[in-house]
């Protein structure tokens, strides 16, 4: 597919779209297991699989997300200290994807060296894998868009890395006061030439949107042999 996530959200007949949905379970299902943490880009592993980064503020959910949709409680773990992680952490689905949960930015408590490390290394890990097709930015459906966030999604532009913008903890807001959020983070992303023109709203908690997520993604995975 030439834009899978598009692919997906254009489906039409309600049987592609439950096959559809069915190939995302079917692949999240599967083994998935942590194979790298990387600290540095010189110990970043070989592309062998494509690729979707998860990146976020501190205390978006990224843990949760990836926990969810794999099924798995323990996958993806929080740091106890938030700001504190620089580690880039690979998890092979399936031998189809991987998935690369990346470093929490916009930690208050974070040293400025610390911050700028961070968007160095990213910057450099974004530039530098051509096997990367996606970058989920996560931001917290509750609270604003922070100049952090705009900032990453500026750097995502630079970096000429596609992403799509995921809202979290959307169980916690009125369906009002979501629609306006909605329309507002539809906005700011057609700003960004490297932005998705779409959202996906989810509840790692409830459940919200994962299934949807699972297909979108699927969509990038190496065919099944």
């Amino acid at each position: 597919m030439s834009d899978a996530v598009h692919s997906f959200r254009e489906l039409k007949d309600e049987s592609q779209i439950a096959a559809a949905l069915e190939e995302g379970r079917l692949l999240f299902a599967g083994s998935c297991e942590f194979i790298f943490g990387a600290q540095k880009l010189g110990q970043l592993p070989p592309q062998t699989l494509p690729e979707i980064a998860f990146a976020g503020r501190s205390n978006v959910g990224k843990s949760s997300l990836i926990n969810a949709l794999t099924g798995r409680k323990a996958l993806a773990r929080a740091s106890s200290e938030p700001g504190r992680t620089k580690q880039l952490n690979f998890f092979n689905l399936a031998d189809r994807l991987m998935l690369v949960d990346m470093p929490g930015y916009g930690y208050a408590k974070a040293a400025k060296s610390v911050k700028e490390d961070w968007q160095e290394m990213m910057f450099d890990y974004l530039r530098g894998r051509p096997e990367l097709k996606r970058v989920l930015l996560l931001l917290d459906a509750r609270i604003e868009l922070k100049q952090t966030d705009i900032d990453v999604m500026k750097l995502l532009d630079r970096a000429a890395v596609s992403f799509q913008i995921v809202l979290t903890k959307c169980d916690a807001v009125k369906p009002q006061a979501m629609a306006r959020k909605q329309e507002a983070m539809q906005a700011i992303a057609a700003k960004h030439p490297a932005a998705c023109p779409f959202l996906s709203l989810t509840s790692s908690e409830a459940g919200e949107g994962i299934e949807a997520l699972r297909a979108e993604l699927a969509g990038f995975a190496l065919p099944t042999s």
